[in-house]
């Protein structure tokens, strides 16, 4: 229990104080914004690319973690749309709002820093891989899905097929992370070290990552609150923290096998609170804004216990 609160308190430590900079007014909310492009653009794509340039991907199969990961990801998603739409009566754009914030994890800005303090070298590995394929599945999905509910509620005409491909095929060539995994793999095809003052720069940007990633979350945490939709918000919240990371645990724990810390971190990512992409798809949509945003805020916040309960769960994989 101990190493739990070791690790937990720092992670959410560095949320909350990001927070209470914002709160007090000792950093303007541009600040955060700031901040959270560098991180974005340059820390976590540097950090990717050290991770893949660089990691033994050898303990394990990448796609037994795809499917145990993905599992619980489909189910989350499934059922946050099913239980807001038939339980609260909202519409297509609604329900697709609340099924990507019970299944999109924030992995990119809590869960990597997580999952470095928690694993090590090993657990990043794993993350790594999750996050190769997470951010292209997920844009892919998210916009086929968008499009599907505007159609279904009226609101746009059927999208042709070949211009939301292109759509994607740009936002995907152009996004930092991307540049940053296929940088990785190219260095990592060339067999060359990482080391001298290249090796040197690249471990200065990826080192202050985590920490960096951790205090945006907080800073720009702030513009979101609780108003409205609270039943609903809950609901996404327990499906998020409880229900997705639990389908996953059992993926791993009984037929799903894969190494010790990769079971592990991919367990503690399917338990990290909603990622942002759920507000951006809202506010696409002008809908689902409250419950968007009761979602990051709800889910951050509780995780703090959710999390370390998780942590303390996997132990016994």
């Amino acid at each position: 229990m101990e190493q739990i609160v070791g690790i937990v308190i720092p992670v959410f430590g560095l949320i909350g104080l990001g927070y209470l900079a914002i709160w007090v007014r000792l950093l303007a909310p541009e600040t955060g914004e700031a901040l959270g492009d560098f991180v974005f653009t340059i820390a976590i794509p540097v950090l990717i690319f050290r991770v893949i340039a660089t990691a033994d991907f050898s303990g394990g199969s990448p796609w037994l973690l795809w499917l145990a990961y993905y599992i619980g990801f489909a189910i989350a998603w499934a059922a946050g749309t099913f239980l807001v739409r038939r339980l609260f009566g909202r519409d297509a754009r609604a329900g697709l709002v609340a099924g990507i914030s019970s299944a999109y994890s924030n992995a990119l800005l809590i869960g990597i820093p997580l999952i470095i303090m928690a694993y090590g070298h090993d657990g990043t590995a794993a993350i790594s891989l999750l996050i190769a394929v997470h951010l292209p599945i997920m844009m892919t999905v998210s916009a086929v899905m968008i499009e599907r509910a505007l159609v279904k509620d009226g609101h746009s005409p059927d999208a042709d097929a070949a211009t939301i491909a292109r759509s994607i095929s740009r936002s995907l060539i152009k996004n930092p992370i991307i540049i940053g995994l296929f940088a990785g793999i190219l260095w990592r095809l060339t067999g060359l070290p990482l080391v001298g003052p290249a090796g040197t720069v690249i471990d200065s940007l990826a080192d202050v990552a985590a920490t960096l990633a951790l205090f945006t979350v907080g800073m720009n945490l702030r513009r979101y609150g609780v108003s409205g939709n609270i039943r609903a918000s809950l609901v996404v919240a327990f499906i998020k923290l409880v229900a997705m990371p639990a389908i996953v645990f059992v993926a791993v724990a009984t037929f799903i096998p894969l190494p010790e810390a990769w079971a592990k971190a991919i367990v503690i990512a399917a338990a990290c609170p909603t990622g942002v992409n759920a507000y951006l798809v809202a506010n696409r949509f002008r809908t689902g804004q409250a419950l968007a945003s009761n979602a990051i805020t709800l889910t951050t916040g509780l995780a703090v216990v959710s999390v370390s309960a998780w942590l303390y769960l996997v132990e016994w994989l």
